[in-house]
């Protein structure tokens, strides 16, 4: 992929979009890290099982969850990675058989972005002497650096976010007097969501009360759904 820098404009009120790759994964697997081990925990103390039972749960479930965060992660954007270089390599092929069809093509974008058809033409020629490929790669795939997939990124982030998110709800689990594990297991991932949407909606630069209600409500439907169903059969259900 062609990539140029560019100063930024106003350097004091960056885009946040640059963030959106990583911080989608970091979201992502911080929020299955809270809630699945949560979830777990409040499903296998609510069956009736011992501390221990209940601690060896969790930490299975960590593990296993975080590798399989970093799995799914790197072979989804791996998939995405693939058709995206699978499109290059169209349009460098095409560039090369059949110039002046996609310069015509390029202006037809430009044209219905609102430019006039000669002043499209135009931009299109200037372009293509400037970067061709690089032109089609962003104008016409809507490709760039900043949404290009980066598989090992996204495994690596929901790995390590799923991990230290999860860990909050275990350690409770582990610090909870007998008897309290459900209650201070709630109590510690109320808190670590409302902290998870207030951080991602800041990272995004989005606003934050409306993240942490969504994160905090969907973590709750998800732990009673689990919790009731353990209660309910004296099993836990993965």
């Amino acid at each position: 992929m062609s990539r140029h820098t560019h100063a930024d404009a106003h350097p004091d009120d960056p885009h946040f979009i640059s963030r959106s790759g990583w911080l989608r994964a970091a979201v992502l697997g911080a929020n299955d890290g809270i809630v699945s081990v949560a979830s777990l925990l409040a499903g296998i103390a609510a069956s009736g099982a011992d501390r221990h039972a209940v601690l060896l749960a969790g930490i299975a479930g960590l593990s296993a969850g975080a590798l399989s965060m970093a799995a799914g992660e790197y072979v989804s954007v791996s998939s995405q990675s693939d058709i995206e270089r699978a499109d290059i390599r169209r349009e460098t092929r095409a560039l090369k058989e059949d110039p002046e069809t996609e310069l015509i093509e390029l202006a037809e974008i430009y044209e219905k972005r609102g430019l006039a058809p000669e002043t499209a033409l135009r931009v299109a020629r200037e372009m293509t002497e400037y970067d061709a490929l690089g032109a089609h790669i962003r104008d016409e795939l809507g490709l760039s650096d900043v949404t290009a997939a980066n598989p090992l990124q996204a495994a690596f982030t929901s790995a390590l976010t799923f991990t230290a998110a999860g860990a909050v709800p275990l350690l409770g689990a582990w610090l909870a007097p007998a008897g309290m594990v459900i209650p201070v297991v709630l109590m510690a991932t109320l808190i670590a969501m409302a902290v998870l949407g207030f951080i991602g909606a800041k990272a995004g630069g989005a606003p934050a009360g409306r993240a942490v209600l969504r994160v905090i409500f969907w973590g709750c439907v998800a732990m009673g759904v689990t919790a009731g169903i353990g209660k309910l059969f004296g099993v836990t259900v993965g």
